[in-house]
């Protein structure tokens, strides 16, 4: 099973020209069965799709059911020993504390994979590796 940060999910929603070879990538990867992701890359979607200084921004209802539709994978809901766990990741590491906690989600989760853009490519944090799917577009 793959994790799957939430820059995939908009990429994913988004109508941008730009953005089309992206979009492209993350909505056949969504289409997969073997994905994971958490309640704080739900919430991250969620506030960045519906940013009020978002030109293509989705509406609390688009972005509601998206939401909906993203909960048929399983999803790590957010916890108190997750929070810990990210904490000792941001530090041994020097991430962010939220790209910390998407690692630890995905440990969590089984993922031995995140699917993300934001993190750096082929790293490897006690485990689970990133990899961009967006690599080269």
């Amino acid at each position: 099973m793959q994790f799957v940060d939430a820059n995939v999910l908009l990429y994913a929603a988004s109508t941008e020209p730009s953005e089309q070879p992206k979009a492209l990538v993350a909505r056949e990867l969504l289409g997969r069965d073997d994905l994971a992701l958490s309640v704080q890359v739900l919430q991250e979607f969620y506030v960045q799709a519906t940013r009020a200084t978002k030109p293509e921004r989705l509406s609390h209802e688009q972005a509601s059911l998206l939401v909906e539709a993203f909960l048929r994978f399983p999803t790590q809901e957010t916890t108190v020993a997750l929070m810990k766990a990210g904490l000792a990741t941001r530090e041994r590491f020097q991430i962010s504390y939220w790209d910390a906690t998407v690692i630890e989600a995905a440990r969590a989760l089984g993922c031995d994979v995140v699917l993300s853009e934001d993190l750096n490519d082929g790293q490897d944090y006690h485990g689970v590796r990133v990899v961009n799917p967006f690599r080269g577009l």
